[in-house]
């Protein structure tokens, strides 16, 4: 039901030694990396003082992840998640602090959540199944590819516009010690055998070469991010 603060994992901003437990993410969206909704409020928006005060306020319906009420305090929040606070008047997208830990940035565009396509599915019918980086399926046709991303309206889960992983896209690092960082796509390269391919992404802080797992397109070439990061 709960764990140990040491043993969460790095992408949860907590202090680590003040109390031994903390809540646990239920089943849900995304993995393993997520973040207990309850801790997004407590200790991230301050908006409760203890865990009694967070689930009292989860559960009376006050808070919206990706425009949907969840009333569960263990639902899992993580990578360009949106969550809104009606009352407040407050919208929030989750995304890396300068550690490469989750936090949520205010933002003005709550309606707008990016995606990525990490597999495709056919079903009955001949209809395209995209499977995206957090759970989420959702039919569309044949034109988009894995590693793409796209940009739905929520939470009608409209699709609203296509960025194609190619030379010169603008990317997230989304993992490993450059998480947060931002460039544009120089080279991908095809690893032959079971290792991952590698993509060459320079940025402001120079060249830097991951994991295609890693990379999440966030702008078309020569644009700029078509999210708001809250920066």
């Amino acid at each position: 039901m709960h764990q140990k603060r040491l043993s969460t994992p790095k992408t949860i901003k907590i202090p680590r030694k003040t109390s031994k437990w903390i809540v646990k993410t239920g089943p849900g969206p995304h993995n393993k990396n997520a973040v207990p909704l309850l801790v997004v409020v407590r200790d991230h928006l301050k908006l409760a003082d203890n865990a009694r005060e967070a689930r009292r306020i989860i559960a009376s319906g006050e808070i919206l992840v990706d425009g949907r009420v969840r009333k569960d305090y263990k639902f899992p929040v993580g990578l360009f998640d949106v969550i809104c606070i009606p009352k407040l008047n407050k919208t929030y997208r989750v995304l890396f602090d300068e550690k490469g830990r989750y936090m949520p940035k205010e933002v003005s565009d709550g309606h707008l959540k990016l995606y990525k396509i990490k597999n495709k599915t056919m079903i009955r019918g001949g209809k395209v199944q995209l499977n995206l980086f957090d759970g989420t399926n959702i039919l569309a046709d044949n034109t988009y590819k894995t590693k793409d991303s796209i940009l739905l309206k929520i939470p009608e889960k409209e699709i609203v516009d296509h960025l194609k992983f190619e030379e010169g896209a603008l990317v997230m690092i989304v993992g490993g010690t450059h998480a947060g960082e931002i460039g544009h796509i120089k080279d991908y390269k095809v690893v032959r055998g079971s290792a991952p391919n590698l993509v060459t992404i320079e940025g402001d802080k120079g060249t830097i070469t991951t994991i295609e797992d890693h990379a999440f397109v966030i702008g078309k070439p020569g644009g700029k991010p078509v999210i708001e990061l809250g920066i």
